[in-house]
């Protein structure tokens, strides 16, 4: 039996000027250096984003509060080929532990570059609101965006 998950996953593939060493730690160690102080939850402003190199490793913002947002957590850790992190923010962006979506991010060289294969997967767990949750984050203001972010940072 042959079934179409709705919503599709949101799929990006682009090459960065860079190793896949390079490109992984950017996009992991510096994550705080270009992911934008606008996304983020709870309610003060965010001040830094961390993300801990290891499985099992949380992945929260620091607020201005001094209060820590939960945002998911590592659930592969492949440096410099992969990285998996659990994304358990529902389609309101607010933190649920039970909750579970995939961002899987693959570094494959290319020459002198590296392609970046990113995809965000197991949006049709967050319910009625997923097709509409989906369209937010494909678009300009969602990973489109953050992701040209993160390869104007990698340079």
């Amino acid at each position: 039996m042959n079934r179409t998950i709705t919503p599709a996953p949101v799929r990006k593939s682009f090459s960065v000027n860079a190793t896949p060493e390079r490109a992984f730690d950017v996009f992991t160690a510096k994550f705080d250096n270009w992911w934008p102080r606008t996304h983020s939850t709870g309610d003060s402003p965010l001040k830094q984003v961390v993300l801990e190199p290891r499985v099992k490793g949380r992945w929260y913002g620091r607020l201005e509060d001094g209060t820590e947002a939960d945002w998911g957590d590592v659930l592969a850790w492949d440096p410099p080929g992969r990285l998996v992190l659990a994304w358990r923010l529902g389609a309101d962006f607010r933190y649920d532990p039970n909750l579970l979506t995939e961002i899987e991010v693959i570094f494959t060289q290319d020459g002198a570059r590296t392609r970046v294969d990113f995809e965000h997967r197991g949006l049709e767990r967050m319910g009625e609101k997923a097709a509409e949750t989906r369209i937010a984050l494909d678009s300009d203001g969602g990973w489109t965006g953050i992701l040209k972010l993160y390869a104007d940072a990698v340079g």
